[in-house]
């Protein structure tokens, strides 16, 4: 038996090794050595001793052929990540572990024996038992074999005990969290295959299961190869959808790319592709498919918005139903069928979606034609995708292809006015239901949207036809302005009508004066039966049943004591339709107000009166009328400007939101009237500005106080420091860390302007200890319940925002790259201050290691710097070693490399210098202290809403106080009640 026993080892001896060298070069072999490999296997188990009498029997040939697997493994596992040897063997035990259970399979089912205890289910135990012992290795190297070796035999494993099951799960959530890298990657790709087999109702209460770890590791693992693991690997299932959608925001490229690439388009079908996948455009949700193409049509990296564009030309194929005749298929049925996935009411996702499409499919951009029968039969999809096909003709400037799709001008207008009429009938029979029935069905409600949209479509395209066609011109005109004139046209309608009146006017002048006759005609209450005249029958403006009406001299409305309550609520809703025509005409003019006289009759009888209603909607309207004419008017936005203010003091949140936005519009167009430097007015703004972002309580307006300072202060409009100062508490202040909208505007605005400018920068270094020493404090100060960046931070922001490595280079501007030495003094000066608590003072030692030294530098600045180092030495030591060492480094630093200019460095020689005489004041009044740094403050918690106002409140008034009626006369320099204008 012995002598036995010593031939199968040798044999295993002089075998195995020899099939893992092979294997190892190349992967051509793997499957000539697995069978191999497993005729050894069996020819050892067939090897037994008996003991115990012969009751029982003792595996020796396994077991030696298990230790030798296992040396080889362990030879292996020293083999770093990336060799290719390594792979091969890891590759080749897989597919053997795969082999080997297979066969097991096979013979067991052929024996019929249920006997689950065999060679092969041995050898699995034992190798996964020993390389879990491997998992927790101190060598990273080590971990990542075996747990690599693991995530490829996982999948192969067979039935394994429970234990071993539940041990193996437990390692690899640790390895989950491994702080090595690729060991994470091996890690996630082994459990994503583990989780296929796990039972949620096994997993013990308050145990995530392996889907959970893993969903969390997508989303929240910091590095982005563990988190293409994740993505890759994870089962793609209704409850895994949402969180690999939402990798379309990820921060990695390569992550966003690849949810398009390997995901969408890959899973559009079934593995067989006798279904439809989980990911098939209709099979999402209409939230889903907007949120997929908004995110990667909008990627601000190019090959993400490539894959994104495949992605729709994916669904362009797929969109459409199965359709029994191939042959009856046409480009704009499958173009028809994407759109028809899309909410095309809503959002601009489905006009991106379809540019994308004509930009990318030349197959469908040629032979798109839009023939009479198209026309003929519009649906929201057809008039929709013949819309943006003009367009896309317009921007890629096809002339050809865009006269072959725009209809004749005469055509387009009979077709709206029918789609029009059509309407107006739906809403009069959907009226006389409503009292019998109640409110309408949903069905009805999205067939009254869609003609809705239809005719909306159908006016921007006629924003692009050629009005060479006389007749047709004046057909379309009569059109636009007999159904801007009724009440019955929909709000959304109003600006469509308005942008084909602004292109068939031949100037601004005459668009004003048809708005403000249909305004008057609109607001006469005149008996209609008396104002309505036969209309003249001349053969070209008479078409079907729109006729023109001849209308009397308006008498203009009742006085509102006069009307009934139901007078009085038509009166407003005319009212509200007349104040949108004006809203929507103002937004489309650029002359000046005394240019066009006719707006003053409106201004005085429809716009005041608006203003001063209590009525919300009303006097909403009525402010943006009065600020769209400021716009236009010098003076009148000179008298009106305080009444804008003191609606932001008194008005409900939503309008001030809307004062605030024309108050900012104001600004910016009469930059020359109210920010003049040498002005009282401009302060009194800016304090007025200041402190409304101080004690504002609504998120929405404080959010529109920021964009609106950013864009005044980024514009070069407002310098002042205090308004910066403002912008950086709001920023960091702990009560905006839920309002996103401040700290996005924030976020982007700082560097932007810091990298837009060296003055900029170096004003932003000049703010840096003064905001330090204020907000530091604060960061200690705030209520249990909240959360603010810590001091380092903070610092940290400043260092970044003021590196002249980042600023980019302006014309007739010269880069300043000292400004990190004038920082480095200020950061000096203020160490000196023996109230700054030692925290704070740390941050500080730490901050000047991360300071940009330049090549140059002028003599007097870096004679200040090692003057003020050399005293911080001496006059201020520090006993913490990490600052301490921050310091000597930093010190060092600029020894070395400012060595010439620092060539015999003396403070007494330097005290004789002139331009030093300053900084030998300031360090001659410090008083020496051993324990400087040891000066602290208790902390304390106090509950503080934000931080402290950094501007003085003012509540005086800025413009002399006008009343509101001095703003109807705008062009006469002279008249009563009219206040002093500001100089």
């Amino acid at each position: 038996m012995p002598g036995r026993v010593s031939s199968v080892e040798e044999t295993l001896t002089a075998s195995v090794p020899k099939i893992f060298d092979q294997v190892q070069n190349s992967t051509a072999n793997h499957q000539k050595n697995i069978v191999a490999l497993h005729k050894l296997h069996l020819d050892a188990a067939g090897f037994t001793e008996p003991v115990h009498n012969g009751r029982s029997i003792k595996l020796t040939g396994e077991r030696m052929f298990e230790e030798r697997f296992k040396d080889m493994l362990c030879r292996a596992a020293a083999v770093k990540k990336g060799t290719s040897q390594g792979d091969r063997i890891v590759k080749f035990v897989g597919a053997y572990t795969k082999y080997i259970n297979e066969r097991a399979a096979e013979v067991k089912k052929e024996d019929d024996d249920e006997d689950d205890d065999t060679t092969a289910s041995r050898f699995v135990e034992k190798v996964l038992t020993f390389l879990l012992n491997g998992f927790e290795a101190k060598d990273k190297v080590a971990r990542y074999r075996c747990v690599h070796f693991l995530a490829e035999m996982v999948a192969h494993l067979g039935e394994i005990s429970e234990t071993l099951y539940t041990e193996l799960r437990a390692a690899l959530f640790e390895r989950v969290h491994d702080k090595e890298t690729f060991v994470r990657v091996q890690a996630v790709i082994a459990l994503s295959k583990l989780c296929g087999s796990e039972d949620p109702s096994d997993v013990e209460e308050g145990e995530p299961t392996a889907l959970e770890v893993l969903l969390e590791t997508l989303s929240c693992d910091p590095a982005a190869d563990v988190r293409r693991a994740a993505l890759l690997n994870i089962p793609l299932s209704s409850a895994t959808l949402d969180a690999v959608l939402g990798r379309t925001r990820d921060t990695d490229t390569i992550m966003r790319k690849l949810v398009y690439s390997a995901i969408l388009i890959q899973h559009c079908f079934a593995s067989d592709g006798s279904a439809l996948g989980l990911v098939h455009p209709r099979v999402l949700t209409i939230s889903q498919r907007e949120f997929i193409i908004r995110n990667g049509l909008g990627d601000r990296e190019p090959a993400v918005r490539q894959a994104a564009a495949l992605l729709l030309s994916k669904w362009v194929d797929v969109a459409r139903e199965d359709v029994k005749n191939e042959e009856s298929k046409t480009v704009e049925d499958n173009v028809l069928a994407l759109l028809s996935l899309f909410d095309l009411t809503e959002s601009t996702v489905a006009e991106d979606a379809l540019l994308s499409v004509l930009d990318k499919r030349a197959d469908i951009s040629e032979h798109v034609e839009f023939n009479d029968a198209y026309w003929a039969n519009l649906t929201p999809e057809r008039a929709f995708f013949a819309r943006v096909f003009v367009d896309h003709c317009i921007a890629i400037k096809n002339a050809e292809k865009l006269d072959a799709s725009l209809p004749v001008v005469t055509a387009l207008a009979y077709r709206i006015q029918a789609a029009y009429n059509a309407y107006q009938e739906d809403l009069e029979v959907a009226e006389q239901e409503r009292v019998i029935r109640g409110e309408p069905t949903e069905e009805e409600e999205e067939a009254r949207i869609d003609k809705e949209f239809v005719i909306g479509e159908m006016l921007k395209l006629a924003v692009n036809l050629d009005y060479a066609d006389e007749i047709g011109r004046r057909k379309m005109f009569q059109l636009v302005r007999d159904m801007i004139s009724q009440e019955a046209l929909p709000e959304s309608l109003v600006a469509r009508c308005l942008d084909v009146l602004r292109i068939l006017s031949p100037n601004e002048r005459d668009l004003i004066r048809v708005v403000v006759e249909v305004v008057h005609e609109l607001r006469d209450v005149s008996d209609e039966e008396e104002a309505l005249k036969e209309p003249a029958d001349d053969g070209e403006t008479n078409f079907g049943e729109t006729p023109m009406p001849t209308r009397t001299a308006p008498k203009g409305p009742k006085p509102s004591e006069d009307m009934s309550s139901e007078e009085r609520a038509r009166m407003d809703a005319i009212d509200l339709r007349c104040l949108s025509l004006c809203i929507g005409m103002l937004e489309r003019v650029n002359g000046t107000f005394e240019e066009n006289s006719t707006l003053e009759g409106i201004l005085g009888e429809l716009i005041i009166p608006a203003v001063k209603r209590k009525e919300l909607v009303l006097r909403e309207k009525g402010l943006i009328c009065l600020g769209l004419c400021c716009l236009i008017a010098r003076r009148m936005a000179l008298n009106s400007f305080q009444l804008f203010l003191g609606q932001i003091q008194t008005a409900p949140e939503v309008l001030r939101i809307r004062v605030l936005q024309i108050v900012f519009d104001i600004l910016m167009v009469h930059e020359n009237d109210f920010l003049k430097k040498e002005g009282s007015t401009r302060e009194r703004i800016i304090e007025f500005f200041l402190q409304v972002l101080e004690t504002e309580e609504s998120d929405k307006v404080q959010a529109l106080m920021c964009i609106g300072l950013s864009k005044l202060v980024l514009s070069g409009m407002i310098s002042e420091d205090k308004v910066l100062q403002s912008l950086v508490a709001a920023y960091l202040a702990p009560d905006t860390i839920d309002n996103q909208e401040v700290r996005q505007c924030l976020a982007y605005f700082f560097p932007v302007y810091c990298y837009s400018s060296a003055v900029n920068q170096r004003r932003m270094q000049r703010l840096f200890i003064g905001l330090f020493e204020q907000l530091a404090p604060e960061t200690r100060n705030v209520d249990e319940t909240q959360d603010m960046v810590s001091p380092a931070q903070i610092a940290a922001m400043f260092v970044d925002w003021t590196d002249p490595q980042k600023a980019i280079d302006v014309q007739d501007q010269p880069t300043d790259e000292t400004i990190h030495i004038d920082l480095a003094s200020d950061i000096a000066r203020a160490l000196f201050d023996d109230k700054m608590i030692k925290e704070d003072k740390k941050v500080l030692y730490q901050v000047l290691g991360r300071l940009y030294l330049p090549d140059k530098v002028d003599d007097d600045k870096i004679r200040t710097l090692k003057l003020l180092l050399h005293n911080l030495n001496s006059r201020r030591p520090i006993r913490d070693a990490a600052a301490k060492n921050a310091l000597a480094k930093f010190d060092a630093a600029i020894s070395k490399r400012y060595a010439e200019q620092l060539e015999s460095f003396n403070e007494e020689d330097y005290r004789q210098l002139e331009y030093l005489k300053d900084l030998f004041e300031f360090l001659d009044d410090i008083i020496p202290l051993d324990d400087g740094e040891e000066v602290d403050i208790p902390r304390t918690r106090a509950r503080k809403r934000r931080s402290e106002s950094i501007v003085s409140d003012t509540t005086d008034s800025i413009i002399p106080d006008e009343s509101v009626a001095s703003a109807a006369s705008p062009s006469h320099p002279k008249g009563k009640g009219r206040g002093k204008q500001t100089k």
